[in-house]
């Protein structure tokens, strides 16, 4: 049967039966025992669902953080320290993977199936190899320790859902194309990186230590991590704004990891640093620095709106690095926010070009297309970034309103089908019903004036 059958002259039961959304609950194993401390914890999140769960909304924040840089060497290089790390920590068997992303803004962070990230920015902070094994020791021990699936447990059990947020972190324009850079909505992304405690930033501290002197790393690289963090934040708050906000540093925690070197780890101060192999390794990444901080300030100047500014800036970064992928986009959103719309696809379509694989610039090209009545080409700039992340609904949704407008009415129902099988109120729900019942493909009607998405009889 197909798809077209499958729409044709359904009921309001029928539709409501084969379309309502079903939400799996959270096995409800209770307690389980941690498997840093060995202590029993409440834990509703089985190590499966934390895998799986990182499966599904990493790549969207990969994708929102503008691809994994394409400098093999690079990636390969800090997967090779993170696994010297993970292979002998507390749970060697996560399927840890670890990806240096081109977005500019300084962080690192951790997905809960062991999914690990660093930004470019932050590689261009870190002095040498040590530190480098810090912060992803840091980020193994927020994995380690289920900080992630604990604070969901909590949060299960107090509302009895585990609903999941769509807010991702990285570049915030405010305005339509914003969503571009948070993966055209996202999915749970938001709950999955929320800010940690400062208890678990202490517990992460510690283990982040215990990992790299077990790989013979210094442990003053921990120190000189938090220092460049510290005094970078007191010079510049905006630019650590992600980092802290997700990270919450403290002068009580790098003197606690002054003492906890000095003490505990004393004799693990004759490893080394391993600085001059750090700066060959990342001697590409640093010989586009100075554009990349131009792509810092532009970013931060499209925050307050000033666009005029942030262009002229990213022009600047842009001689420098023509094809890079993450400035070309970035060029691409600043345009769009003051309406250069012709310009702005140019830029998106660039970027395309550049990173074919990676799915942000195809979500912004179809959006700056189906802006420009170029629907034949937004569809496909929406299939390309539905086969780079599929399972997005409001990316199914545009591909319906860009066959719609093509005036292909059966393709169009599909989608739109497909679409009100996820997504049952809102504006774009909305207008896909409206248009189901309207070709009669349902039957029933919208209650007009309301943001919600109802059936009526």
């Amino acid at each position: 049967m197909s798809n077209a059958d499958t729409i044709k002259r359904w009921s309001r039961r029928e539709f409501i039966k084969a379309g309502g959304m079903t939400v799996a609950g959270a096995a409800l194993s209770g307690c389980a025992k941690n498997p840093v401390t060995g202590e029993n914890q409440l834990m509703l999140v089985s190590e499966q669902q934390e895998i799986a769960m990182d499966r599904q909304a990493s790549p969207q924040q990969l994708s929102t953080d503008y691809g994994v840089v394409r400098s093999m060497d690079l990636d390969d290089y800090v997967g090779k320290v993170g696994k010297s790390l993970s292979d002998t920590s507390h749970r060697p068997h996560m399927p840890f993977n670890y990806n240096v992303v081109n977005a500019n803004y300084v962080n690192a962070y951790a997905f809960p199936g062991g999914t690990i990230a660093c930004t470019r920015g932050i590689m261009l902070e870190v002095d040498n190899e040590a530190e480098l094994a810090a912060l992803l020791g840091h980020e193994i021990g927020h994995v380690n320790a289920r900080h992630t699936a604990s604070r969901m447990s909590s949060q299960i059990l107090i509302s009895g859902a585990a609903g999941l947020g769509g807010a991702l972190i990285g570049a915030k324009y405010g305005n339509t194309w914003g969503a571009v850079a948070g993966g055209l909505g996202g999915i749970g992304v938001g709950l999955l990186l929320a800010s940690y405690s400062r208890d678990d930033e202490r517990q992460a501290d510690a283990l982040g230590m215990q990992y790299m002197t077990n790989a013979d790393y210094n442990p003053d690289g921990m120190i000189g991590l938090m220092e460049m963090l510290n005094e970078q934040h007191d010079r510049e708050p905006s630019a650590l704004e992600v980092m802290f906000s997700t990270h919450p540093m403290s002068s009580e925690r790098l003197a606690t990891a002054r003492q906890r070197a000095n003490t505990k780890y004393l004799g693990a101060k004759q490893y080394a640093f391993y600085r001059e192999r750090y700066m060959d390794n990342t001697a590409k990444l640093r010989a586009i620095g100075p554009a990349i901080k131009d792509m810092q300030k532009a970013e931060k100047l499209g925050g307050k709106k000033q666009y005029d500014e942030a262009e002229t800036t990213m022009r600047t970064a842009l001689l420098q690095v023509p094809d890079d992928y993450a400035g070309l986009l970035i060029m691409s959103k600043l345009l769009a926010a003051q309406k250069k719309y012709d310009e702005a696809l140019a830029y998106a379509e660039h970027a395309h070009q550049v990173y074919p694989e990676e799915a942000q610039a195809s979500a912004m090209t179809g959006l700056l297309a189906l802006n420009a009545k170029k629907y034949s080409r937004a569809y496909d700039g929406f299939q390309a970034y539905d086969k780079a992340l599929p399972g997005n609904p409001m990316v199914g949704f545009y591909k319906g309103y860009s066959q719609e407008k093509m005036g292909n009415r059966k393709e169009a129902a599909q989608e739109y089908y497909k679409y009100l099988q996820k997504v049952r109120e809102g504006d774009a729900a909305n207008h896909a019903y409206s248009r189901l019942v309207q070709w009669g493909y349902l039957r029933g009607e919208v209650t007009p004036g309301t943001s919600e998405f109802e059936i009526m009889a």
